[in-house]
């Protein structure tokens, strides 16, 4: 399996045939911008556009992608109904603990704590990801969101290997946060923190969460690197 960090929370996995997108907020990330990265190599492939929710920074480009790479789309009810008002052409409602499964790709929601919304309508519950298949280890993406004590469910459903972390603060977990749900909740073998240095009001580096944490299996990836799993 290949891992992308696009910047901000957005991530491009490639695992067999599948090319998973994770809330690809690209045009306005500066992150994203400023790595280099062509927007079309970002975004080709993409049979799927997995939404953790509805704020802008995180549905980022989800209908032109959609539209353009005919990529179908996962996100709650309320979510994806309305992206498919704008253009969606295909979407498989779902909601929190429910799990869809498609071309060898297994998308199950979670919990999150945080909150959902694009112009002041709302879109549904903020959630978690966990994506399981053959040809990758289990990945779970946390979405914006606190520690929380339901975070040990989601270990004792899904066990999984990798995980992606916010620690920007504010708007999400900062470093003493990450680093506890990180270490009493996960037995992670691969850690990569996201959510941060975006915007100027969020953390500007990992090093408070690395240095939290303390242990191994961090992985800070770069906007545009990628790592193989």
């Amino acid at each position: 399996m290949k891992l992308t960090f696009l910047g901000h929370s957005a991530f491009r996995i490639e695992a067999g045939g599948a090319v998973i997108l994770i809330d690809p907020f690209l045009r306005g990330n500066g992150s994203f911008e400023a790595s280099g990265m062509a927007w079309d190599d970002a975004v080709t492939g993409a049979t799927h556009v997995v939404l953790s929710h509805g704020h802008d920074d995180h549905i980022g480009d989800t209908v032109e992608i959609c539209k353009s790479q005919g990529a179908v789309l996962y996100a709650t009810y309320e979510l994806g109904a309305h992206l498919s008002s704008e253009g969606v052409e295909t979407f498989e409602p779902m909601n929190t603990g429910g799990t869809v499964e498609r071309d060898g790709i297994k998308v199950s929601l979670t919990d999150a704590l945080h909150s959902s919304s694009s112009g002041g309508r709302y879109l549904g519950n903020p959630n978690g990801i966990v994506l399981r298949g053959e040809a990758m280890p289990t990945v779970y993406h946390m979405g914006d969101t606190d520690v929380f004590p339901g975070m040990a469910h989601v270990q004792d459903l899904y066990q999984p290997q990798v995980g992606i972390v916010p620690i920007g603060d504010r708007f999400t977990m900062g470093a003493e946060g990450a680093a506890l749900a990180c270490n009493t909740y996960f037995e992670f073998q691969t850690i990569v923190p996201c959510h941060y240095k975006t915007f100027p009001i969020l953390a500007q580096s990992a090093d408070d969460f690395v240095s939290a944490i303390g242990g191994s299996g961090i992985d800070v990836m770069e906007p545009g690197a990628t790592i193989t799993l």
